[in-house]
């Protein structure tokens, strides 16, 4: 009989908010390299589930419903990580694009330096 066993951390994907954002764009890929390497060791163990003869049809639905649910929640990790790393793109993006409509007085006024034309 097979034992079961995987080690998934539930929650507990931690973000730090450094201003360095490849060093964490880094962490996110290695995370999700890792997620996806503990999927791929349970499709393995499905393959041999399925091969098992020694198991009742109970016993490998159950293990088979096991895993599927474990693979469910790595998948649900990894589009976290990928959700959280294009907000962070996104707000990178943001961040450039007021930094370049800056105000410098000449063509484009600040509150300071504006000239009012009524005709």
């Amino acid at each position: 009989m097979t034992t079961i066993s995987t080690s998934t951390a539930i929650g507990s994907s931690s973000s730090s908010s450094t201003s360095g954002s490849s060093s964490s764009a880094d962490s996110s890929a290695s995370k999700i390299a890792s997620l996806t390497k503990q999927i791929a060791s349970l499709n393995d163990e499905l393959k041999d589930i399925a091969k098992d003869k020694s198991l009742t049809e109970r016993q490998r639905t159950q293990k088979q419903e096991s895993i599927n649910a474990q693979i469910q929640m790595l998948q649900a990790q990894i589009k976290q990580l990928q959700q959280q790393e294009s907000e962070k793109a996104q707000q990178k993006q943001e961040k450039k694009d007021v930094a370049e409509i800056k105000a410098d007085g000449v063509n484009r006024p600040t509150g300071t330096n504006q000239i009012n034309v009524y005709v």
